[in-house]
């Protein structure tokens, strides 16, 4: 531990620090999603990863610390693919499909990341509201979106009476749906919704629902 702490303290290993934060946080991701915020436990983790208990510690402060940094790492993520999405030279229906294509892909994806969403919004979203960093990062899903309904509406193929956030609520509930429900629906349905065979026509569903919804009837 005095090693460790001693080459993190003089910069002489920032890279090797680096590498054992990025460690801790992806097997912290696993361990929070799995086991919830009170179920998850750092001594798990630390057995883990290639380190200690006491420089998770040194790193995230408290498990409170750890688990709010693993938050902001998952919501960084979802933004950062929404950001790489290439949508100035589609049309506004094109556009709005490819956001809603690539919101789907990435929670189907992504099992984990809705899963802690699913456990935040049990604590109330208690934890997720103490971080400056994700609320300010989640506002780009709507700036992204309202410009895309802004062109839509002013070339006229878009209704002007539904907003940005209510087209990112129905975006989000279909593609968490498939995940944050995946075992109750196969119980009753017999339908793995994350089978790979139906990821093609969902996809494509999601794009034709929400266009859609925006399309004007005399468009």
């Amino acid at each position: 531990m005095a090693d460790e702490l001693h080459e993190v303290q003089d910069g002489g290993s920032t890279l090797r620090a680096e590498r054992t934060k990025e460690d801790i946080l992806e097997v912290a991701t696993a361990e929070f999603a799995a086991n919830g915020y009170a179920g998850a436990r750092v001594d798990e983790i630390a057995a883990r990863t290639r380190t200690t208990k006491r420089m998770i510690y040194y790193y995230f402060a408290s498990k409170e610390g750890l688990y709010l940094r693993v938050l902001e790492r998952v919501y960084a993520q979802i933004r950062q693919v929404e950001r790489g999405v290439q949508i100035d030279e589609l049309s506004p229906r094109e556009a709005l499909r490819k956001l809603a294509e690539t919101t789907f892909d990435h929670h189907t994806t992504h099992e984990e990341f809705i899963q802690l969403v699913s456990i935040e919004n049990i604590h109330r979203a208690e934890h997720l509201l103490q971080s400056p960093t994700i609320l300010r990062e989640n506002a780009t899903a709507i700036t992204v979106l309202e410009s895309v309904i802004r062109r839509g509406v002013s070339e006229g193929v878009f209704r002007d009476d539904v907003d940005a956030l209510d087209v990112h609520m129905i975006i989000s509930a279909f593609a968490c749906f498939h995940v944050a429900n995946r075992h109750t629906f196969a119980a009753i349905f017999d339908r793995d919704m994350l089978d790979p065979g139906l990821r093609e026509p969902h996809r494509r569903l999601i794009g034709d629902m929400i266009v859609a919804t925006m399309t004007s009837s005399e468009a």
